[in-house]
């Protein structure tokens, strides 16, 4: 259901919808990095970053906080093109701005839903990891 809902957000925004996901998806890790950078965690320690935490920033920090500390490649083409256009839409600024603004806010909303219906009582990021490494495991 709320997929569906975002998805009808995307389309209203005229934001193709698998780009709008893939969006999402670096927005959500830019967010996690940023708070892990903040706090100086390391990989073990990134594990038990809570979720409120990584969608805080999603809507509290600026775009430009969030690719400070990236490295300049990334192993994946599809990632490294993903925060490409992130850079692109920071610093165009006017309606692209306002699509981050978009895009954030529905991150937010995502992992504060998932976060509500977690089994766990404060899900963390290795939570989210592990279940979704669970949910690909063939039955």
């Amino acid at each position: 259901m709320r997929q569906a809902c975002r998805h009808e957000n995307l389309q209203a925004w005229g934001i193709d919808t698998a780009a709008g996901e893939r969006m999402i998806e670096i927005f959500a890790a830019l967010a996690a990095h940023a708070v892990a950078l903040d706090a100086s965690l390391s990989a073990a320690e990134f594990d038990a970053l809570p979720l409120r935490v990584v969608a805080d920033a999603a809507t509290g920090k600026c775009d430009f906080e969030l690719l400070a500390g990236l490295p300049d490649t990334f192993a994946d083409d599809h990632d490294g093109d993903a925060v490409t256009v992130f850079r692109l839409y920071t610093y165009k600024g006017g309606q692209y701005s306002h699509r981050l603004t978009q895009l954030s806010t529905e991150l937010r909303h995502a992992l504060t839903v998932l976060a509500e219906r977690s089994p766990t009582p404060s899900p963390t990021c290795g939570d989210v990891f592990r279940r979704a490494a669970e949910a690909d495991l063939p039955q």
